[in-house]
């Protein structure tokens, strides 16, 4: 009975070799990696205007400012989504404790923030969102800009209780600077750090700040020498993509691209190693040597 003629050897089979196979597996996971890490750049590219859209769709759905205490409560961590929000809070001014933030600008010129404590009265909980403390809480409120850091009138908070509106912003970081001593005026600083501020100010505080907008009554307003109102703040880096994460983004799509392409060419050269193997194999000539074959020592048979 004649014996049925084997299958014709097929190049692709050096493929699943085990050093292919290994390659392969490194080629997916760098690849898998660089994509992961192109992601993550991407969502860092964006992150900025998704938190500003975040930001103005909480404003017009709440259609007006809300009570800073419902968004978040004294000592707590300041979510980021609540940066730039529209808030109202009930309180007095504590003149005595004023400070002014050196190093500021506004309209391209450098002066200083009045940073004004108010003790709270009410922040739209009545009170709730500090039962659990040692008591009423101080809020940091910029009250706006000055050119100079002398003690002008216009520099007086409002007296009795006020209520103040405008925009939360997050608190700064110590940076450990000393500031000048300021004889003819408030002391000077030069962070808005609640980490700082409670030292001098007493708890408990918030863990950030407000830039006033309003306040009734009324505060002297920069035409008669008050301070000038600092416009809002804005999400850091502003509304559009982050470019540098943009093209981090890229350049891990194509280091990603590269590996396999890497591996594709390796494939290509052990099938055309292989096809030629076999096309020598069935002429009858001398084997071509593989890729990867031992070179055996040199004078001796391998």
């Amino acid at each position: 009975m004649p014996s049925r003629p084997s299958a014709r050897p097929s190049p692709w089979r050096a493929l699943v070799r085990p050093r292919m196979l290994v390659a392969l597996l490194v080629a997916l996971a760098v690849a898998a990696g660089c994509v992961q890490l192109g992601i993550w750049q991407w969502h860092r590219a964006t992150e900025r205007a998704a938190a500003a859209a975040r930001v103005a769709e909480a404003d017009a759905a709440s259609s007006g400012p809300v009570g800073l205490g419902t968004l978040v409560a004294p000592q707590a961590p300041m979510p980021g989504d609540d940066v730039g929000r529209a808030v109202w809070v009930t309180g007095t001014f504590d003149d005595d404790a004023q400070l002014l933030v050196a190093g500021r600008a506004l309209d391209g010129a450098v002066g200083y923030l009045v940073l004004t404590p108010l003790r709270v009265t009410d922040d739209g909980t009545g009170g709730a969102s500090w039962a659990g403390l040692s008591g009423a809480p101080v809020l940091p409120v910029v009250r706006g800009w000055v050119a100079s850091p002398d003690d002008a009138p216009g520099l007086a908070a409002p007296h009795g209780e006020v209520r103040v509106t405008g925009w939360v912003q997050a608190g700064e970081s110590v940076s450990g600077e000393v500031a000048p001593a300021n004889p003819g005026g408030p002391p000077l600083t030069h962070d808005i750090a609640t980490s700082a501020l409670v030292n001098d100010w007493g708890g408990p505080i918030w863990d950030g700040y407000l830039v006033l907008t309003a306040s009734d009554p009324a505060q002297v307003d920069a035409a008669s020498g008050g301070p000038a109102l600092v416009p809002r703040p804005q999400v850091e880096g502003g509304s559009g993509l982050n470019l540098q994460s943009l093209f981090y983004a890229l350049e891990w799509t194509i280091f990603a691209v590269f590996a396999l392409a890497f591996y594709v060419r390796l494939a290509r050269d052990e099938v055309r190693s292989e096809r030629a193997v076999l096309a020598a194999g069935a002429a009858g000539g001398p084997r071509p040597r593989r890729r990867g074959d031992d070179p055996g020592i040199a004078g001796l048979p391998g």
